[in-house]
């Protein structure tokens, strides 16, 4: 596939999170990607035109100059950094400033002046005003652009040099979704997070998700029509295998809610046979798992992937990208072999249970409540061991409590670690420890470029080298990205 020259990139402060799922866009071929926009087009869904008191036009009109990640792109005007959703590099634009910060700013985007020839209509209805897609405006080749700059760029302003090549792993760009969260608004209609605020955004499709789920999420709507507002549940988790034979669904209330989920179970089950099995779900506080209060059917449902059927319970982490699932883990697992391998972060052990048919043994550690069991269960009959532990603390518990600097005597080195945090990435307490360890080889999967920069600079700095980078494309028609990094033990 030819792809555009690669624009340069930049990180953008912090954004809030939103509810939704990401997404993609492509002109052309088999896969019915939109054409062209018109230059006479220029008003972009989600964007709102001011008639009152517009700001002078040279503060009013900027144009864009690169991707950023986060989702928006990036223009400056008097010096200063503007950040504008919905655009494209060489864009000349109209804009609102929505936040005056001391250092930058961001803005709306108002009016597009002239197109850039790679803009395309997107395929969704609700881009613009829905929070989980940001590129749908544009091709997918230039998604992939986008993304393999900022990921260059934001290792490179972290002082990492990154391999020549920096190789992409990626698929269909539609209906990749497993798995997708909604809210109700108020009249009880199902849909995601609005770009702008914290408001509903009622969606009647979702072109990332696999369809199954969108069928369920209008099936629950109707199951629910009859019943009260107050007793019906705020949002709902939707999970589905490959095949789209098998769901799960998780709905949210209040400790104190009087949703009745057998009852809504049994009518959804009645417009979705596919429903294994529901649970009706407390959210908890950020950074705790929501606490269940009742559950109707199935707690799991089998998972096929990379040649094994994976038990993936309620709640438990799992890949989203359908498409790209067996592809990331040849890409981590592939050409790895030895005594021993540890799997840190596990989930349900979707690295684990391929390494033990090339390992001797291999421990998968995982704390998550909803995946121990599941990974417990996937590892039965293999080399493989689950420890019920977060990464910190086995790794602490592998190096001796009176001389924190030296190896236990007993402890066997690793040949292979395989790492895949969450968002906010190994930290330097991890990666202390792992360089008193000294794996001859790692394999980190992150889901953040910048925590990863952050983490591959101390790792760096301790004896490894980069072997690979990888960006996996596990979420099109989103800023967000994923990449594999084999470091080598210098």
């Amino acid at each position: 596939m030819s792809r555009p020259k690669l624009p340069k990139s930049s990180r953008p402060p912090a954004q809030p999170k939103t509810l939704g799922a990401p997404g993609l866009v492509r002109r052309g071929g088999e896969t019915g990607e939109g054409k062209l926009a018109s230059p006479s087009s220029r008003v972009l869904p989600g964007a709102s035109v001011r008639s009152d008191e517009p700001l002078p036009i040279a503060q009013n009109v900027v144009e864009i100059e690169k991707p950023v990640y986060g989702g928006a792109f990036l223009a400056h005007a008097e010096g200063k950094a503007i950040f504008v959703p919905l655009t494209l590099p060489g864009e000349p634009v109209r804009i609102r400033i929505k936040q005056n910060k001391s250092g930058y700013s961001t803005a709306e985007l108002t009016e597009v002046l002239t197109p850039s020839p790679e803009r395309i209509h997107a395929r969704c209805p609700h881009f613009g005003a829905c929070g989980g897609c940001h590129y749908q405006h544009t091709a997918y080749e230039n998604q992939l652009a986008f993304k393999h700059a900022i990921l260059r760029e934001t290792l490179e302003r972290a002082g990492v040099e990154p391999a020549q090549e920096i190789s992409i792993l990626s698929a269909n760009p539609w209906s990749y979704r497993n798995r997708i969260r909604l809210a109700f608004d108020a009249e009880g209609r199902p849909g995601y997070r609005s770009r702008r605020s914290h408001a509903v955004i009622p969606i009647r499709e979702c072109p990332i998700a696999a369809p199954l789920l969108v069928s369920a999420a209008q099936a629950a709507t109707d199951a629910l029509e009859r019943v009260p507002l107050n007793l019906r549940p705020t949002e709902m988790s939707l999970f589905c295998d490959p095949a789209e034979s098998a769901l799960l669904a998780t709905f949210f209330a209040a400790e104190s809610s009087a949703v009745r989920l057998e009852s809504l179970a049994k009518a959804l089950h009645e417009r979705i046979p596919a429903l294994r099995g529901a649970e009706l779900a407390a959210d908890g506080r950020p950074g705790h798992p929501a606490r269940t209060l009742a559950k109707w059917g199935a707690n799991s449902i089998s998972y096929p992937a990379a040649g094994f059927n994976y038990r993936v319970d309620h709640g438990a982490f799992f890949q989203v990208n359908r498409w790209l699932v067996d592809a990331l883990v040849a890409q981590v697992t592939e050409g790895q072999a030895g005594e021993l391998a540890w799997d840190l972060f596990a989930g349900v052990g979707l690295f684990a249970r391929k390494l033990t048919a090339r390992f001797t043994r291999v421990i998968a550690v995982e704390s998550a409540p909803p995946a121990v069991n599941a990974l417990e269960e996937n590892l039965k009959g293999t080399t493989g061991a689950a420890v019920r532990a977060s990464t910190l603390d086995f790794l602490r518990n592998a190096i001796t409590g009176q001389r924190p600097n030296l190896i236990a005597p007993d402890l066997i080195v690793p040949d292979l670690i395989v790492l895949d945090p969450p968002r906010t990435g190994l930290g330097a307490d991890v990666t202390v420890l792992l360089a008193q360890i000294a794996a001859p080889r790692l394999v980190y999967v992150s889901c953040d470029p910048a925590t990863l920069a952050r983490d591959l600079r101390a790792l760096l700095a301790t004896g490894y080298a980069i072997h690979s980078i990888t960006l996996a494309d596990l979420f099109p028609q989103t800023f967000h990205l994923e990449a594999v990094v084999h470091l080598h033990r210098s």
